[in-house]
């Protein structure tokens, strides 16, 4: 008897499967069968016992950073021309601080 952790799990790996596509699709499964092993091996830890060290994606594993890094650059030529243009130094600033703080968050997120 499945948890319904565990049926929403599964229903977001196949609505991720038929969203990206059949090039992803063992990315998804390696994904869920991870889960399942954590939630396995988590029941049968004592509550004494130190938790396992979670793994770093490398970067061949996680090629989103650089493809944000690249995207950030890109847009931030025409965000600073246009803050620029409309609201002076001030907007600039504001503009460079979005850029800087979504890449932040993002490599924050990456290492828990």
């Amino acid at each position: 008897m499945a948890t319904d952790e565990v049926r929403k799990d599964l229903r977001a790996a196949v609505a991720a499967r038929q969203e990206l596509g059949p090039e992803y699709e063992n990315e998804i499964i390696d994904s869920f069968l991870e889960k399942l092993d954590a939630r396995d091996v988590q029941r049968h830890v004592s509550p004494y016992a130190e938790p396992a060290p979670r793994r770093h994606p490398s970067r061949e594993t996680d090629p989103g950073g650089l493809a944000l890094a690249i995207v950030s650059i890109v847009a931030a030529i025409p965000i600073t021309a246009i803050s620029a243009a409309m609201i002076g130094p001030f907007g600039v600033l504001i503009a460079w601080f979005g850029l800087v703080s979504i890449n932040f968050a993002r490599t924050m997120s990456r290492r828990r």
